[in-house]
């Protein structure tokens, strides 16, 4: 064996080591996929917020005024 031998696969070695590269993409496509879903559940949380606040909400008010009107009108026991 020969001391070109050796360095070649010292150069070998060296040349087959591309994972910091990897790391940066992975870390930035979950930042990305974290971003995202961060984005979603924001959204969903304000529609079902909206909903209840200004669809459900009046409904569930004017159901309990009727059933307040209804028992003042009952003959007192």
């Amino acid at each position: 064996m020969s001391v070109a031998d050796g360095e070649d696969a010292i150069i070998l070695a060296i040349a087959s080591a591309p994972k910091p590269k990897r790391r940066r993409l992975r870390a930035a496509f979950v930042a990305v996929l974290t971003a995202q879903y961060t984005l979603v559940v924001i959204a969903v949380g304000l529609t079902v917020a909206g909903v209840l606040r200004y669809g459900v909400t009046p409904q569930i008010v004017v159901k309990f005024e009727a059933i307040e009107a209804a028992l003042k009108r009952l003959p007192a026991p």
